[in-house]
Parts: structure tokens; sequence; C-alpha cells
């Protein structure tokens, strides 16, 4: 229980980062439609949180997680943060490097027309 626990706190804190940048967009008038492209996105996008996850979840330690549901709530919580955390580190250091995510090209050229299905 307790492994489930941290793998899916640290799955679910990485992708909400994840999902942030679009939910900003989506506030701020950008987004008009669900375009059906981000559905391809939303799946890689799942991808890397899954392979995200694995690699950080070994360094996620919790020495005593305590007994009962109070415990287990406060270690969902606190794996959820860690995800959350590292993967907002990952996203910044990428921006200061100048690094770009990887599209895939046919949905690069659909989303710098300004395509909106």
């Amino acid at each position: 229980m307790e492994l489930v626990l941290k793998l899916l706190g640290i799955l679910f804190g990485v992708l909400a980062r994840t999902l942030v940048p679009y939910l900003r967009k989506l506030k701020q008038g950008k987004v008009k439609k669900f375009w059906n492209g981000y559905w391809i996105q939303a799946v890689a996008s799942l991808a890397l949180g899954v392979m995200t996850t694995l690699l950080i979840f070994p360094q996620f330690n919790v020495t005593k997680p305590g007994v009962g549901l109070e415990a287990s709530v406060k270690l969902f919580c606190l794996a959820f943060g860690f995800g959350f955390g590292c993967n907002s580190i990952i996203a910044e250091a990428a921006k200061w490097t100048g690094q770009k995510a990887v599209v895939w090209s046919p949905l690069a050229k659909a989303t710098e027309k300004g395509k909106t299905r």
C-alpha cells in the first residue's frame, strides 16, 4: 500500500505540473477549443510523466510513514509535492537552457499555423 501511495503521489504530482501551462493558457483565453492534437500531447505527457516518476522514485525516501489513514494522506501529499517539485525543476531548467520541448513535427506545424479543430 505504501509503495502504491508513493508511486501514485509522485505520478500525479508530475502530471499536475505538466498540466499547469495548459490550464494557464486556457484561463488566459489563448486556447479556444480542445484541438484533437492535444490528445497526442496528452499521451506523450503521460508517457514522459511515467518515465519521470520512475526516474525520481528512488530518490524519494520516507523513513517512518506511520500507520492509519492520516499517515497515508500525509505520505501521498508528500509524494505529490515531491513529484510536482522535481518536474518543475526540470521544466525551469529546460527554459533556462533555451531547450524547447520535442514536439511531433505535424503537430508543431499545425500549432504554428494556429489551427484549431
